[in-house]
């Protein structure tokens, strides 16, 4: 741990991350989950080594703040002492009930562990950016359709046989759709495109790939289910291996066979079916009781993300008490609690503690990063405004918005577009309208009192909204130069 990663890398164990706090640690444990013991021990390190905040991210993994070189070493010892495996290379994520869900597909961790050793394999680690990933999707009660990814596998299962969907570049909604092969195919399809993605640079993502290049991976599907994908495919070849000689072997990083290029049409056509309207529901909150078939999980999330590390250790002692057996981190910024014998006792501790145990809690609907006094970048007090606004306008927080309050222009929190974005800047609390904190605000107020320009904005919502009509929709109505002009008044 002698150089730090630069910012926008993912900041691993082996390569904290300089931060305005100090230096930052991300910890994915390789199987599964955590055990209660080992969670209140990486929180006594956080207490000793950081400056005692924990986080979950939104995609899942437990971060550590406030650390210093040194300080860093003494964590990594410590949570090699506490026999925590953490994940390295380019991750391949599973769903948080991966292996334990009645109600999943499919197991998607032997496919995962089969494309981290292909991908270990083929040398293409060091070749590709640290923000390049994959997931691999059983479905089931908690989906990882809200996780963006560059290679998406999702299980689907027709004519008694187990299959899986491959799409690239987004999420569950967004990703553009490949193939449904079977699961040799999908593990070769998705090494070669990384391979085209590391031929590109480390900066590269699968955004990145050609027209051409997606046509030649979404033309090699084979055996493709009938009840579910009718057979277009102009070629109708099969997907092989990366064996010498086999049809990928000659397009690992190329843009065409030759003479034997693949319409683009067969891109297009491929693997479309199976993205209707099962797909179009709405992700489930990791938030709340899940049934395992013999006992239930637990989902609690951490308000924003982020919580006092003594906070964590004094749930993690409860729930040990009331013998939890395994912790798993969560999408969601949750952590999820395996063989509680009384979940609900832990849930109305969790609440006492500041957890988040409602999947309606309002603070579910705002992302907010440390800001002052935590991070030396932050320009406003982020979590006092998020809390301010969850309070007074809880009742306007509906699911179809998002708000983000930012301490800087950076959006380390949330860096895509929200409907509302507070942003600190040397000017004050800025408000920018369905963008990112980087975009130029509409307006500004001083930081202080920036949750009272938002409960302008909210409580002409209130006023003005159809019935029916959602928040979002509304918002779009008003239009943005309207709901600048809300925000600025009263100043």
């Amino acid at each position: 741990m002698n150089a730090f990663s630069r910012r926008g890398a993912c900041p691993a164990l082996s390569a904290p991350m300089q931060t305005g706090d100090g230096l930052l640690v991300r910890l994915n444990p390789v199987a599964g989950g955590i055990s209660p013991k080992s969670l209140i021990g990486l929180g006594e390190s956080a207490l000793r080594h950081g400056n005692g905040i924990m986080e979950v991210t939104a995609r899942g993994s437990l971060q550590i703040r406030g650390l210093t070189a040194e300080s860093a070493r003494l964590l990594a010892d410590e949570v090699d002492a506490l026999g925590i495996a953490v994940q390295i290379g380019v991750p391949v994520e599973t769903g948080p009930l991966a292996g334990i869900d009645p109600e999943e597909i499919a197991d998607p961790r032997p496919l995962a562990e089969r494309i981290s050793a292909a991908i270990e394999e083929a040398g293409l680690t060091a070749r590709l950016g640290p923000k390049v990933s994959v997931v691999v999707d059983g479905g089931g009660q908690l989906t990882m359709d809200a996780v963006t990814a560059d290679v998406r596998l999702k299980a689907m299962q027709a004519a008694a046989s187990i299959w899986w969907s491959v799409s690239i570049a987004g999420d569950g909604r967004s990703a553009k759709p490949l193939a449904t092969v079977d699961a040799d195919a999908g593990r070769d399809i998705t090494v070669a495109a990384l391979r085209m993605v590391a031929e590109k640079g480390r900066e590269a993502h699968t955004r990145d790939l050609s027209e051409r290049q997606l046509a030649s991976l979404a033309s090699w599907h084979s055996f493709a289910p009938p009840s579910v994908l009718p057979d277009i495919s102009p070629s109708r070849g099969e997907i092989g291996s990366f064996r010498a000689g086999s049809p990928l072997s000659a397009l690992e990083i190329g843009e065409s066979r030759g003479d034997k290029a693949i319409s683009p049409l067969e891109g297009e056509m491929s693997g479309r079916t199976e993205r209707g309207a099962q797909e179009r529901q709405p992700a489930r909150s990791p938030i709340g009781l899940f049934n395992l078939g013999n006992n239930t999980a637990l989902g609690i999330a951490l308000p924003y993300g982020s919580m006092p590390a003594q906070n964590l250790i004094d749930l993690a002692a409860q729930a040990a008490n009331l013998g939890a057996s395994e912790i798993r981190l969560a999408p969601g910024r949750a952590l999820l609690f395996l063989g509680l014998s009384a979940p609900s006792t832990l849930q109305s501790s969790a609440a006492a503690l500041g957890f988040v145990t409602d999947p309606a809690d309002p603070r579910t609907r705002i992302v907010a990063c440390p800001g002052t006094p935590a991070c030396a970048s932050g320009r406003i007090a982020t979590r006092a405004i998020a809390e301010t606004i969850a309070k007074e306008s809880a009742d306007l927080l509906d699911t179809s918005l998002t708000l983000h309050v930012s301490g800087c222009a950076k959006g380390c929190a949330h860096p895509g577009t929200a409907a509302l974005t507070l942003v600190g800047d040397e000017n004050g609390a800025g408000l920018v309208v369905d963008g990112t904190a980087k975009a130029l605000p509409a307006a500004y107020r001083p930081g202080y009192d920036a949750a009272l320009g938002v409960a302008g904005i909210l409580a002409a919502i209130r006023d003005g909204r159809h019935q029916g009509e959602t928040a979002a929709a509304c918002l779009k109505r008003l239009g943005a130069a309207g709901i600048a002009e809300l925000y600025r008044r009263n100043q």
